[in-house]
């Protein structure tokens, strides 16, 4: 089959899926219709809808946008199906009914941000940081009546490194998804739809590897804990930078609690260790330390609520005897 025959159903909305594709388009494979979230209330008065990343791209290049509030809803259905399409293509979208994704003759593949079986869920950039991976990466699969739990069509690995924020995580995988889409539908194309796969129960993981989740992340997951490690805070940090954000309350020496986002930290080698007079936050000249289980930790970049993102040293202009200060 030629790639000017195939049709292809795009379903995805946040500018991760957009590289993806903004790829398809510009290499010419027929996009006949991009689905999407509805339009989503923001503003003060949540009274503005805002388009999502992958809508806007999509009516920029002329295609069509289907918006559903729920998938099975019959008329929904019916217009999907109107496109005839041979195949659909998932990037981080929501999860689809069985009548949805097992509609195309050659079914639905999504491009997941983890080598599955690892990272299952909605957030798996952001727990491979926080978990401390040393490597992460894409997988395509074919969608099946569970979350991400289909077959394993391919895989690329991403090497993280120890300063890597999710930002740096995220925006190396957006690029490395779309690669891994291409090559999975050149490879649909030249076997007719017909590729080997392997169950995901069948892959080969090292002996004694602990399958891990990556659920959603809501406020509350993103407070921090400092009686752990200072490497788990320090990769916490980075896992949560710059969105959602980490966060702690400021409590000033007469108790009164602000809440402090916390963007990024530095390892320290016991700096402060038996100096500090409180044995919880530490000032050596514009540096501020705070005392984790085990080690120092080096606050480098916060911002306190209703105030802009800053360094360290300019945090610590704004705040006097910040020594009688704590965190919880």
């Amino acid at each position: 089959m030629k790639k000017e025959d195939i049709r292809i159903i795009f379903m995805g909305t946040p500018e991760f899926a957009v590289e993806t594709l903004k790829r398809l388009v510009e290499n010419d494979y027929p996009v006949v219709a991009v689905v999407t979230q509805p339009d989503k209330p923001v503003g003060r008065h949540q009274d503005t809808l805002q388009p999502s990343a992958v809508k806007q791209y999509a009516l920029s290049k002329g295609i069509p946008v289907l918006q559903p509030v729920k998938m099975k809803d019959p008329d929904f259905i019916e217009q999907l199906r109107s496109y005839h399409a041979d195949l659909q293509v998932v990037v981080a979208f929501r999860m689809l009914p069985e009548v949805v994704w097992d509609m195309p003759r050659w079914g639905t593949f999504n491009v997941h941000a983890a080598l599955l079986p690892q990272y299952r869920g909605a957030a798996p950039i952001n727990w491979a940081v926080i978990n401390g991976e040393t490597e992460t990466g894409v997988t395509t699969f074919f969608l099946d009546k569970d979350i991400d739990t289909g077959r394993i069509i391919k895989q690329k690995r991403f090497a993280i490194t120890d300063e890597a924020n999710v930002e740096t995580v995220y925006d190396g995988l957006m690029y490395l998804g779309a690669d891994i889409a291409m090559e999975t539908i050149d490879d649909l194309l030249a076997a007719d739809g017909k590729i080997p796969t392997i169950a995901q129960e069948d892959m080969l993981l090292p002996e004694g590897t602990v399958l891990l989740p990556a659920p959603k992340i809501f406020r509350e997951t993103c407070m921090i804990n400092w009686q752990q490690s200072a490497k788990k805070v320090y990769d916490f940090v980075r896992g949560l930078s710059p969105y959602p954000g980490a966060w702690t309350n400021l409590v000033s020496p007469d108790g009164r609690k602000t809440v402090l986002k916390i963007f990024k930290t530095v390892k320290t080698n016991g700096i402060c260790l038996k100096d500090s007079p409180t044995e919880t936050l530490c000032v050596r000249g514009n540096q501020l330390f705070v005392k984790t289980a085990d080690n120092w930790l080096e606050l480098s970049e916060l911002q306190l609520s209703g105030k802009k993102r800053m360094q360290a040293r300019d945090f610590l202009n704004g705040i006097r005897d910040i020594e009688k200060y704590t965190l919880e």
